[in-house]
């Protein structure tokens, strides 16, 4: 039961992506060949809505479930590790045609070969997580 308000979240999530065709391949196929400004339009209206939640959350001190101050450091200083970082995720966004969020809502529709793409997700993270202390960070 304790876990409940995080399936609700999700499965709400999931819907909005699936509504807005935001996991629909030909979507993403369109931004990518620059036709279309629906993925671009979904992409700014989040990036907008986080940084006006970030400052929000700087400016006024709110503090999480158990009242302690929630803190955001800032990033480090980079470019190389952002443009190498950001090059890997295009390629794999563009080449497979899902980002990493939907990929359990794909599933849940009943794509199933999607199940592929987790598999190389999560071999993905496992080398990371291998590699994470030789890479430049």
């Amino acid at each position: 039961m304790k876990f409940l308000k995080y399936l609700l979240v999700g499965l709400v999530f999931g819907i909005v992506l699936t509504k807005s065709e935001a996991v629909s391949w030909y979507r993403i196929y369109e931004m990518f060949h620059f036709q279309s400004f629906h993925m671009f339009g979904i992409i700014m209206t989040a990036v907008v809505v986080g940084v006006v939640g970030i400052q929000l959350i700087k400016r006024n001190n709110v503090k999480d479930i158990t009242g302690q101050p929630i803190v955001i450091p800032n990033k480090d200083k980079g470019f190389t590790n952002y443009m190498a970082g950001g090059i890997l995720f295009g390629l794999g966004w563009g080449l497979i045609g899902t980002c990493p969020g939907p990929i359990f809502i794909l599933i849940g529709a009943g794509f199933y070969g999607i199940g592929v793409v987790l598999l190389g997700a999560l071999v993905g993270t496992y080398l990371y997580g291998l590699l994470r202390n030789k890479l430049p960070h």
